[in-house]
């Protein structure tokens, strides 16, 4: 999520998260199509993946300085941004200190990558950020995942886990 302390951020929130990947969408397709002519189209899929990857991490870090505390609680509250303009239709299925689990049974990002014609672009901005996200938000919190809308699922199984903090090594 962005920083909520500047008017820039004021704005991206006011446009939601579902127009922002698509405005990144329409310009993202065109670039990496031209790219892909010019270069190894595996390359500089690869790159874009990894700074999407890089951006992602550093959105889940920025988040967790916004909250209170960087727990599956507050991070299970930020998750309404996700949602603005029925972006996304979930159902909670366990929601403790240890543990977040939720299905995704109506994805608007889906419906729209797939409208543009550009699902695996769509995977690379909106579903594989949530695992580099996650990590940036709480390293001590894994996502499981097994199956996606994007790639023709009924639903997105989203399991959040508490993992042991890892210890130094001594």
């Amino acid at each position: 999520m962005d920083d909520n302390s500047s008017p820039l951020a004021d704005y991206m929130n006011a446009v939601g998260l579902l127009n922002r990947r698509e405005i990144e969408a329409r310009v993202l397709a065109p670039l990496l199509e031209a790219l892909s002519v010019e270069f190894d189209r595996e390359r500089v899929w690869e790159i874009t993946r990894k700074v999407i990857q890089e951006i992602a991490h550093q959105q889940g870090a920025q988040l967790a300085t916004s909250v209170e505390a960087n727990d599956l609680e507050h991070f299970a509250a930020a998750q309404e941004t996700w949602k603005k303009d029925s972006a996304i239709q979930t159902e909670v299925l366990e929601l403790t200190r240890k543990k977040f689990s939720f299905n995704v049974f109506r994805c608007r990002y889906a419906e729209m990558y797939q409208h543009l014609g550009i699902p695996e672009l769509g995977k690379m901005l909106s579903c594989d950020r949530d695992f580099a996200f996650i990590e940036g938000f709480n390293p001590n919190i894994q996502l499981l995942r097994t199956q996606i809308i994007m790639e023709g699922a009924d639903i997105c199984d989203f399991r959040f886990e508490v993992r042991p903090s890892k210890k130094p090594r001594g």
